[in-house]
Order: C-alpha cells, then sequence, then structure tokens
C-alpha cells in the first residue's frame, strides 16, 4: 500500500536485474512490489538453480537464467554475458543493477540502448568474507567498482554508513532505502517461550556455529534455523545429536513471518570479519522487530544503532563471543524478571515506524526523478 502517494500518471518500464534467484530476496520483491503498485511495468531478472522453487503470487513480471555452471569465476562471466544479451533485447526506460555481480552487464547495456541505469548496492560487495582471503579475485573485483562507479548518477544503498562509504570513495551521491519489511498486524504475544531463532543466509560469517555451540549450554530452548546457504552442510554436522536445534530450510517469504512471530528471541551475531559484515544492517533485525520479538545482536554499528534507538533488544558484546557467555546472556534476557518484557514492549512500540510502507516513498521519489529528466 502506497502512504502518501497516487500512481505514476505514465507508465514506465523498468527492469530489476539481481543474481540470486529471487525466491528469498525480500528487499527485491518489496521494490518490484512498489513500483507495479505505482504503475510501472516491472520485471525482475534473475537465476534459475536445479532446485529453485516456484515464484507464487508475484504481481509484477519475473524472469530467470538457467546457466550450466552455479558458483566461480565461469558463473559470473556467463550470467553477465547472459543477462547482457537478453537486456539489448528488451525494451526499457530504466533499468536497476542490484549489486556489483550484475553492474557490468547492465552498464554495457545501458550505453548501447540508452537505457536509464539505476544501482543499488545491497552491501560493501568487495569487502565480503568469501573475497577477503581471495586476494587476485578481490582486485577484479574493486577494478570494477572503481571503474563504473564514480560513472554511475542514481545510487542507493542499505543503510548510512554504507552511503558515507560509497559516496566518500567515488564522489557519486548514494542515497538510503533500508531493509525493512511490510507492515505486519500485531500478533497476539504470550510469555516469553524457550524458541530462538535465526533466519537469513547461512554463509561464513553469520555467526551461527557460534549459536549452535551455546545451545549445548541451553537444553531446555530450541534454536530454529531458517534459511540455506554455502555452508549449510558444514553447520548440520557441527549439530548432529543435537535435539534442540533445528534446520528449517527454505520457508517462502509468505510463510517466514509466521515462523519469526512464533520464536521468543531473534538473533543476529554476525563477525566482525571484514567491512561488509561490519557496517551490516541485516534483514532479520528488521524482521524480528516487526514480528515484535526482541533480537540479540552483533557490537556492530548499524545494529548496535538500531537496537539503542528503539531499546528493542540488546547488544552482545565481543568479549561474551564464546558458547557459555552467550547461553548465559540469553538466560538472563529470558529469565530475569521484566528482561524479555521491556524489549519486547519496547520492539512493539518502534514497529510501525520501521516498515516498508513508510521507506517506499524514498524510493518512488528516486525513481520519479529519473522519469521526470526522460520527459
Amino acid at each position: 500500500m502506497l502512504i502518501g502517494r497516487v500512481k505514476a500518471t505514465i507508465s514506465h518500464r523498468i527492469i530489476l536485474a539481481v543474481i540470486n534467484d529471487l525466491a528469498g530476496d525480500q528487499r527485491l520483491h518489496r521494490i518490484a512490489s512498489s513500483l507495479h503498485e505505482a504503475g510501472h511495468q516491472v520485471t525482475l531478472v534473475g537465476r534459475l538453480l536445479p532446485d529453485s522453487r516456484p515464484l507464487a503470487n508475484r504481481p509484477y513480471r519475473t524472469h530467470r537464467f538457467r546457466l550450466p555452471v552455479h558458483k566461480g569465476k565461469l558463473f559470473y562471466l556467463l550470467f553477465n554475458v547472459r543477462l547482457f544479451v537478453w537486456l539489448m533485447g528488451q525494451r526499457a526506460e530504466v533499468i536497476t543493477a542490484n549489486d556489483l555481480d550484475t553492474l557490468l552487464a547492465c552498464w554495457l547495456a545501458s550505453r548501447l540502448r540508452g537505457f536509464k541505469l539505476v544501482y543499488d548496492s545491497h552491501e560493501l560487495f568487495t569487502e565480503v568474507p568469501e573475497l577477503i582471503h581471495r586476494p587476485a579475485t578481490r582486485r577484479v573485483w574493486l577494478w570494477l567498482e572503481e571503474w563504473l562507479v564514480p560513472k554511475l548518477r542514481t545510487a542507493y544503498t542499505v543503510n548510512e554508513s554504507l552511503a558515507g562509504i560509497f559516496s566518500a570513495k567515488y564522489g557519486v551521491p548514494f542515497r538510503v532505502i533500508r531493509n525493512v519489511p511490510f507492515e505486519r498486524p500485531e500478533p497476539s504475544r504470550r510469555p516469553p517461550g524457550r524458541v530462538l531463532m535465526y533466519q537469513g543466509a547461512l554463509n561464513v560469517g553469520r555467526g551461527i556455529e557460534l549459536m549452535i555451540e551455546a545451545m549445548a549450554h541451553l537444553p531446555e530452548y530450541e534454536l530454529r534455523i531458517v534459511g540455506k546457504g554455502d555452508v549449510e552442510h558444514a553447520l548440520r554436522a557441527r549439530a548432529e545429536g543435537m535435539g534442540n536445534v533445528h534446520f528449517e530450510g527454505f520457508v517462502p517469504l509468505e510463510q517466514l513471518h509466521q515462523l519469526t512471530c512464533e520464536a521468543s528471541l531473534g538473533l543476529s551475531l554476525e563477525e566482525d570479519a571484514g567491512a561488509n559484515y561490519h557496517f551490516a544492517s541485516p534483514n532479520k533485525v528488521y524482521d524480528y522487530l516487526q514480528a515484535r520479538i526482541p533480537a540479540l545482536v552483533s557490537d556492530l554499528p548499524e545494529m548496535r544503532r538500531l537496537v539503542e534507538t528503539t531499546q528493542c533488544g540488546e547488544v552482545l558484546s565481543n568479549e561474551e563471543r564464546e558458547p557459555e557467555k552467550l547461553a548465559a546472556r540469553i538466560r538472563a534476557i529470558m529469565e530475569q524478571a521484566g528482561r524479555w518484557q521491556a524489549c519486547q514492549e519496547a520492539a512493539r512500540k518502534a514497529a510501525p515506524a520501521y516498515v516498508w510502507e513508510r521507506e517506499q516513498i524514498g524510493l518512488l521519489a528516486i525513481y520519479e526523478e529519473i522519469f521526470m529528466k526522460t520527459c
């Protein structure tokens, strides 16, 4: 639902390109939905994996490429070639590259076809843990970023920290469109239970190993891990034999909120592994807030800022990043009189301010400015 906006007087064709399979990308679903509801013709393009799920109930168009490889240098090359060729055959006014791994194809197509180009950077791509220990590969991506980003005219990212970094480094103004969820009705709350939750990608540096190890000291609690990713098999092996750690796998966006509401405490314990994680503002923290459950987060700038501003949870200090100390902190939140209740009440009060229905106003303004310049 658009807040304080009217539908566009002219419908424009917009393509949003991303390298994932679209099924679990909440940010792109929200952006595409808002642009579609504003009256534009939106196509969201990504890739099709062997285990990709159907994209149900999407009001906008979708297109997914099937590729012979799914990782490594060849994959990134093939995807950008395939995306470039596909874009060259499309009719559109605007194409949006989501993250650095789609920017080359989108930039080339925009130059050759006259499309307006928008860049949505979800993270500090060249600082992800997967690249930090691969200096040669990282140099290639960094060169690509340093070549293309200064050429941009319209760009946005997920938080103030990243916007400041990109703007200072490349001289391009980056606006902020946060990863906040759609507004949800307030769930009926019960006294704190014993269900802990992690939702998101199962990748390196997310602190999931620490959560699993802490569960050995919390036998009466349950940890639900929702999502899939590169280290899923290693995590399952680590949790083997632990009856209180449950892997839920991929959960469709339509069902994820209900599952989150069933939890008592949300966890977001990313490691301080490079600048990308240091300045992260994960979707999951806003999802916990919208479900009105307290969150326990890492002592990293953007997560600390949200928790301290809203009082919707607590911050785990670096000294507490040990299984026994994490378990003790969880017990304190859940079992000390009034502690969980205070955080939950704060989350309930803060939730209406962190919803997509408000955030999308800034998003639509960005695209309207582009369209006004083309008229």
